[in-house]
């Protein structure tokens, strides 16, 4: 049995790379935990097949109407539509599913982490952060702040960092400050303002 065969490698490839596909697309949406490309084989054979699945109606009616005279758009069709445009359409309408408030009243959110729900909006905060060892960050996160995602640690980059005054207030930017990096391990909470 000749694993290099040419019809085994691509029988391999039609059922495993629109999966694949789906799977980094839905990582894109939804950074969670890191599991390697073994260990999701399986899942992107069944996420193929799916794909497949939802084309068999329609499909026979797209090869009437593009391989009459036309057999190149036929093969467009099939290797770049089905294989490469499709997984990824089905993912998005996924994360609009998953993300619904219809859904979210009984299925879990599928961001596992409150840290990356916050920050995935990209939305301009005045940050208060409180640390363990008992002193108070406070700073701007806007357009040039950095917040990491999962699987990554929580970091937090803040473009701009602000003293307080002594009712807590927001008095100044400290002077000539690039920003700060601050290590969720040494964060008790953060607090929010707009």
């Amino acid at each position: 049995m000749d694993l290099w065969d040419a019809s085994k490698l691509s029988l391999f490839a039609l059922f495993v790379v629109p999966g694949f596909i789906a799977i980094k697309c839905y990582q894109l949406f939804f950074p969670g935990t890191h599991r390697s490309a073994s260990e999701q084989l399986v899942d992107a054979i069944a996420y193929s097949v799916i794909n497949y699945a939802l084309w068999f109606i329609p499909a026979p009616f797209v090869q009437k109407e593009l391989s009459v005279g036309n057999g190149g758009m036929f093969h467009f069709f099939y290797h770049v539509a089905v294989v490469f445009v499709s997984p990824i359409i089905l993912v998005w309408i996924w994360k609009c599913i998953r993300t619904s408030q219809l859904v979210q009243r009984s299925a879990p959110h599928p961001v596992e982490k409150p840290w990356d729900f916050v920050f995935r909006k990209r939305e301009a905060y005045w940050l208060k952060i409180f640390l363990k060892n008992g002193e108070v960050l406070a700073g701007r996160y806007g357009s040039n702040s950095f917040a990491s995602s999962a699987p990554s640690d929580e970091q937090l980059y803040l473009e701009e960092v602000w003293i307080l005054g002594e009712k807590g207030q927001f008095e100044r930017v400290k002077d000539r400050s690039a920003g700060a990096i601050i290590s969720s391990s040494e964060i008790s909470y953060v607090e929010f303002k707009r």
